[in-house]
């Protein structure tokens, strides 16, 4: 160790100053100016330290690092704005033992740090291997100048070599300072070996890159190149022009469009393929219609969701009088699509007869849920390529109806309407309600892949809703993927409502009749839905309301707007003709073999009168009214029954054989089918044997059995309300179907009398005309016991004491 002195301190920043390295400093801190100074006065050597942080401008003692190095000023120059530029020489290591205080520079104390070489075959080695080491860096950096390394090769002291080395690297501040404050060549020179390895790796990496870059600069530019040889040409030409600037729209759409990476990825790809082809060429056009088509999806485009629920009730209200169960389930969804996240839209199938607003219903929710609408109608779709789509090879190919109504709507959560989905038909070419059932399940059309685009697109946020008149034509596996709601067909009353409510209004608008006087009485109404509609629905009764707007306004047109027109039920019958229906009530008397039974259509329900007559005849059944084949055979179940419980209802237990029977059905034009008119059938026959008459205000249903059971029939809600507009008092119904009468409308319910029965008797107690429910049962148990003691009598003898012949007995000729 040497003998300590004073020094004046020079703070550096982002700097390390070794020994024998010559390096210039622009001072410009007034502490800083004041040490060069001093250093000046005195021999010139100053202490040169670097700071711990780059960025502090008035460093403490402890913000500067104990190890530095002595250096000599060899040229002092003061610059015009006050700073000094220094040119110093690093001479040998120090430590700082302390600092003194000095307000107006760093003063420290000091004492050198003296290296040992002690030259032995390792160190030598380990010399050679830097410098070899520094040649290879140099060689790879290309930054050192030649005359530098002409002398780094000149050095033989190892400290000077590693010294001078680690000065050209440029590597980290802190490993700098590590390596001024190692004492030790050897050791000195095993850290820059290590340091200059890693810098050496980095180098090629970044060659590596450089290289890479270089060639593909070099390809852009040939590129860029071609094309402008290849726009001149063209421009010469007068071509391609048009087609170039189409290709840089659909690239500048593609960066703007939102979609997932795989068709981002596809559509990449097929711009690639058109910049390769003739503009003219047929293939061209393929790939253009298919760019065009993916990038016209709304793949992450969504309509934001009105989830307040009083304002989607109120617009459900506003649209639609009643259909409380399709209201009740929207905002049901609505409910939980606020409080969850993202839900799977529900897919509900709205059924019922034509006119009960199915249709614009699906319409209604779209409003009441901010989403947009589309319709797609199923009649008569055939082909299952209306609902994928046609592959991309065949002329004129086109994406399915789904895709196609999807990129209509603009979002991908519309509501989707498939409307008359039982009316889907099926060829040769493929069964599209088996498409369908990929579209219409939750768990799988969230990757529906249509032939078309050939790539998943996600249906699980559609809302859809599919209507129809029937549940027989649909197939039972897409009828199990749709949630069904029933709507029947709606009250006189309702429609009277409806009317007065929505399609009076509308028709008076439609027809530009807003601003004329017109009184519209309720019984004009009821005069047009009794006597020229028979509908479950309000289509017909809106196009005779609209009949009479238009004949308004021709009126308004001729005479002009002043005046009160009135509707009246005269009138009605003066602008709608002659009345097309006569209102299907029940029978006025009670009549012998006259039963009314109910029916459920397409329209709603229909009340159906089932006559019986006998004639004498060799027992032949003839059954008319264009029967199907179940309703012939509930006809020919209930005739079985009836003979066999012929003795407890007072017949000859051979009444038939004598007697022909004919069942007859009215309205012989329109097919009937069903076996809901069994016990119909069944009290018709009994009524017509027993000569007792059917009351004409009861009205049943239910399916027999040849035991005699009643058992349970569909659509009783249609046959309530069929009952109710025929002014039927009391129904007859299975008792399993009680639980149906729920779905019965109140006021409907409170007009009529149900009466809920299992067996055919409790059917004949209520429908039959008799002073008591058990009158029937008794008059033919004494009927008969009568029989049977006529039958235990025996015959009067003659006076002659031969056998006379009975009386009515024929004579034997």
């Amino acid at each position: 160790m040497s003998d300590v002195r004073l020094l004046p301190l020079l703070p550096l920043r982002d700097i390390v100053v070794f020994p024998h390295m010559m390096v210039p400093l622009y001072v410009g801190r007034p502490r800083s100016i004041n040490a060069v100074d001093e250093a000046m006065r005195g021999n010139h050597e100053i202490l040169l330290a670097a700071q711990k942080k780059a960025k502090t401008n008035e460093p403490a003692a402890e913000d500067i690092y104990t190890v530095g190095t002595v250096g000599k000023v060899a040229q002092h120059i003061k610059r015009p704005d006050g700073t000094v530029k220094v040119l110093i020489e690093g001479r040998r290591r120090c430590r700082i033992l302390r600092f003194l205080p000095n307000d107006g520079f760093f003063v420290a104390e000091v004492e050198d740090l003296i290296e040992v070489t002690d030259k032995n075959p390792e160190l030598e080695a380990l010399q050679r291997t830097v410098q070899e080491a520094f040649d290879a860096y140099a060689h790879v950096s290309r930054r050192l100048q030649p005359d530098v390394m002409a002398s780094i090769k000149a050095i033989d002291d190892p400290g000077r070599l590693a010294d001078t080395i680690v000065a050209h690297l440029p590597i980290k501040h802190a490993d700098k300072q590590a390596m001024l404050e190692m004492v030790a060549p050897k050791e000195r020179l095993e850290k820059l070996y290590e340091l200059m390895q890693g810098e050496i790796e980095i180098l090629q990496v970044e060659r590596k890159i450089r290289t890479r870059v270089k060639k593909q600069m070099e390809k852009t530019e040939k590129e860029y190149y071609l094309n402008e040889q290849m726009r001149a040409i063209q421009k010469e030409l007068g071509d391609r022009d048009e087609f170039k600037n189409e290709i840089a729209e659909l690239e500048e759409k593609l960066k703007a469009k939102k979609m997932p990476d795989e068709a981002r990825q596809k559509v990449e790809k097929e711009i690639k393929k058109l910049k390769m082809m003739s503009p003219m060429s047929a293939e061209a056009t393929v790939v253009r219609n298919y760019v065009d088509w993916c990038l016209a999806l709304p793949w992450q485009e969504y309509n934001p969701d009105k989830l307040e629920i009083k304002d989607a009730e109120k617009i459900l209200e506003e649209d639609h009088y009643g259909l409380e169960k399709p209201k009740e389930r929207i905002l049901e969804y609505l409910a939980v699509q606020k409080l969850v996240e993202r839900m799977k839209g529900p897919i509900l199938c709205f059924v019922g007869p034509p006119g009960v607003g199915k249709t614009s219903l699906a319409r209604s929710i779209a409003r009441a849920t901010g989403r947009s609408f589309v319709r797609q109608s199923l009649g008569g779709v055939r082909d299952e390529a209306e609902i994928r789509g046609h592959r991309r090879t065949y002329i004129g190919a086109l994406p399915g109806k789904i895709i196609q109504c999807l990129k209509r709507a603009g979002a991908s959560n519309p509501v989707f309407l498939l409307d008359e989905i039982d009316k889907l038909s099926m060829d040769f070419r493929g069964d599209p309600s088996a498409a369908l059932l990929e579209v219409l399940d939750p768990e799988q059309n969230y990757t529906f892949n249509d032939h078309y685009l050939d790539m998943d697109y996600d249906l699980s946020r559609v809302m859809f809703i599919c209507t129809a008149n029937s549940l027989q034509g649909v197939p039972p596996a897409l009828e199990d993927r749709l949630e069904i709601i029933r709507i029947a067909g709606y009250t006189e009353p309702e429609k009277m409502a409806i009317a007065s409510r929505y399609l009076v209004p509308k028709q008076r608008r439609e027809n530009g009749l807003a601003d004329v006087e017109i009184e519209w009485g309720d019984q004009s109404t009821q005069t047009i839905i009794q006597q020229y509609t028979r509908e479950a629905g309000v289509r017909q009764l809106e196009r005779e309301i609209a009949s009479i707007c238009r004949k308004i306004a021709k009126v308004v047109v001729q005479k002009g707007k002043a005046g009160t027109h009135r509707v009246t039920p005269a009138r009605v019958k003066k602008y709608l003709g002659v009345q097309k229906f006569r209102a299907k009530s029940r029978e006025a008397q009670a009549d012998i073999g006259m039963a009314t039974g109910l029916a459920w259509t397409q329209m709603g329900g229909e009340i159906l009168q089932i006559e019986v007559t006998t004639m004498p005849g060799k027992g032949k059944l003839t059954i008319t009214g264009k029967l199907g084949d179940v309703m012939q055979e509930s006809a020919q179940a209930a005739m079985s029954y009836v003979r066999s419980r012929a003795a407890s209802w007072g017949l000859d237990k051979d009444f038939y054989a004598s007697l022909d029977i004919h069942i007859h059905v009215p309205e012989g034009a329109m097919p009937k089918d069903g076996p809901s008119a069994g016990i119909t059938m069944a009290t018709a026959l009994v009524s017509a044997l027993t000569k007792i008459p059917v009351r004409p205000d009861v009205a049943m249903t239910g399916e027999i059995t040849l035991r005699g059971r009643v058992l349970p029939i569909g659509g009783l809600k249609e046959k309530a309300l069929a009952a109710h507009r025929a002014e039927i008092r009391q129904m007859i119904i299975p008792k399993e179907n009680e639980k149906d009468l729920e779905e019965v409308p109140a006021q409907v319910a409170k007009a009529l009398k149900f009466h809920v029965v299992e067996h055919i008797d409790d059917v004949l107690r209520h429908a039959l005309v008799l002073d008591s429910p058990d009158e029937f049962f008794s008059r033919a148990k004494a009927q008969v016991e009568s029989k049977e003691a006529a039958a235990k009598t025996p015959p009067a003898s003659g006076a002659s004491g031969s056998g006379a012949p009975p009386p009515h007995s024929p004579s034997v000729q």
